[in-house]
């Protein structure tokens, strides 16, 4: 299958739908809704956000990069909608996410999943990722599972 892979701002009505469906799949899984430590992601602290379509134009995928130093960068908000899992969109954003952070001069990724994700764990740690002790907000957040790779 192929994947369309484009920026648009956080504020894009087909980026607001698909991370709200992504945080009412966390919810149902971990049976709250206060399952993210930290301050959401906003528009102001999202550096870029990416949409993925599939060859219909829907609207199937995003993540986004957060800033975190002048080196560093945080994954946030990868999402595919549950009909286009195992399609090979979750690789294409989290190439094209990895592309923005090189582009970027950005050469750490750093990200945060949780205990109840055994599949986004594997597909981390499958992609390169390595599992690294909870940072910063994250620190001493049970639900919390933390991952780097550098590029």
């Amino acid at each position: 299958m192929s994947f369309q892979v484009t920026e648009v701002s956080w504020a894009d009505p087909e980026g607001a739908v698909l991370r709200k469906a992504q945080q009412e799949e966390l919810d149902a899984r971990y049976g709250i809704d206060d399952h993210e430590p930290g301050p959401p992601p906003s528009a102001a602290d999202i550096a870029v956000f990416l949409l993925a379509r599939d060859a219909d134009g829907q609207a199937v995928g995003c993540g986004a990069l957060r800033v975190l130093g002048p080196d560093s960068v945080e994954i946030k908000r990868m999402y595919v909608t549950p009909s286009a899992r195992g399609s090979g969109v979750a690789v294409a954003l989290l190439r094209a996410l990895e592309n923005e952070a090189r582009r970027r001069e950005l050469r750490t990724l750093l990200l945060e999943t949780g205990t109840e994700q055994p599949e986004a764990m594997r597909f981390y740690e499958r992609e390169g990722y390595r599992p690294i002790e909870n940072f910063g907000v994250y620190v001493g957040s049970k639900l919390s599972r933390c991952y780097r790779r550098d590029l």
